[in-house]
Order: C-alpha cells, then structure tokens, then sequence
C-alpha cells in the first residue's frame, strides 16, 4: 500500500480527494490537511507520496508552504509530490518539475489519472499529460539547440558521494553530516550535479546518474 498525505486549503476540495483515495486498494490515506503546516505534517506521517491541491499563479509556484514542503531542507525524507493545479502552464509546470514534484495534473483529472500519478510518484516516476509532456520535451529540446556547447564535466568523487545520498532521498543537512561538511556547501555540490547532468531535479539527477553507471540503486 502507498502511504499517501492529502494536501488543499479548500476543506470541499480535501473531502473530493479523500473519498476518491479510500476507494483505491493500492492507496492508504495517512493524513488529509489544510498544507498550512505541510513540512511538520510530512514529518509526523511520513508519506511515500503528497497530493497537493495548489493554484498556480503568475507562472510561479505560489505560496510558501509549496515551496517548503518541496525543499528538500525542509524535511528529513522527502516524500514524492503529484501536484492538481488548475490549468497548469507550461513554465509553471517546469518550475514544479525543478522544485522536485513528480507529477503535474489538472483538476480536473479523472480518479484513474490521479491514483496512477501517485503509483508512479512512488515508484519513482515522472508523469504528465500527454499534452504538456509533448511541450516541455518540445521546449527543452529548443532550449538545447540554442544553447549547445561542449559536452558537460565529469563529475567530480564528492559530488558523486553527494549524488549517492540524493539516490538514499536525504536531505542537505542529512548529507552534511554525512560528510562533515556545511549545508551551503552541500547545495553548491547538488547545483553542480544538476547542472553537469542537465537534470531538472534531485530524482532526475539520481535516474540519470544510475544510466550513466555513476551510482548503483
């Protein structure tokens, strides 16, 4: 059973999202909150995967609790996240991606759609509609050939250390004691890793560093 913590500051909204969970046998509610204390909730239930209701708005993820319980600070392990935004733009939808949500759906997906989203959130996959994955995959490869140069550095051995605790989910401050080194250190190493394996996220991070023989998971 996936261990799911439901997640909408509309209390209509979390009861449409509880009862469509209860009925799934593949999926176990832990808790169903406001998100206003999302990062305390996460830690006392400790979901595998986070279905949050949000708005997008401005092209930006939009309130800080979102950007919180995305942070990989800002909890010892952090859980998948599938996000329900309305009408989610494609910018939006990147920067979610970047933030570290695996899965971007409208409201106004089916039941189906939802509880295969939070399955493959918690196998570790990506997913998206068809529609917006046919233009993000568009505008990244625009992106790509715009900017195209000589092909990215080796990892260095401790950023390859640091990619290794991102496959094991732990967080900057989990890794600095790891390591003994400071937390700003440890973001400068995840940027160079994102940056060098031109990855969007941690988890994008870790897949690619595992195809590329860098990491065993």
């Amino acid at each position: 059973m996936i261990r799911a913590l439901i997640a909408a500051a509309s209390p209509v909204v979390r009861a449409g999202l509880e009862a469509l969970l209860t009925r799934s046998a593949s999926v176990a509610i832990v808790a169903a909150t406001s998100g206003d204390t999302l990062a305390d909730d996460i830690e006392t239930h400790e979901p595998q995967v986070v279905l949050l209701a949000v708005e997008p708005r401005n092209g930006a993820l939009p309130n800080v609790a979102t950007r919180i319980a995305l942070s990989p600070d800002a909890v010892s392990r952090t859980p998948a996240f599938v996000l329900l935004a309305d009408t989610p733009s494609l910018p939006w939808t990147a920067e979610a991606l970047r933030a570290g949500a695996r899965s971007v759906l409208p409201h106004d997906a089916t039941p189906d759609e939802i509880i295969a989203a939070l399955e493959a959130a918690a196998a570790g996959l990506v997913t998206l509609p068809a529609e917006l994955a046919i233009d993000l995959v568009s505008a990244t490869r625009s992106t790509a050939a715009r900017t195209a140069g000589p092909p990215t550095q080796p990892l260095t051995r401790r950023e390859v250390e640091v990619l290794g605790f991102l496959a094991e989910g732990l967080a900057n401050k989990n890794i600095a004691a790891r390591l003994g080194i400071s937390e700003h250190t440890v973001k400068t190493h995840v940027a160079s890793i994102l940056t060098k394996l031109d990855a969007f996220s941690r988890a994008e991070a870790v897949a690619i560093g595992a195809r590329q023989g860098l990491i065993l998971l």
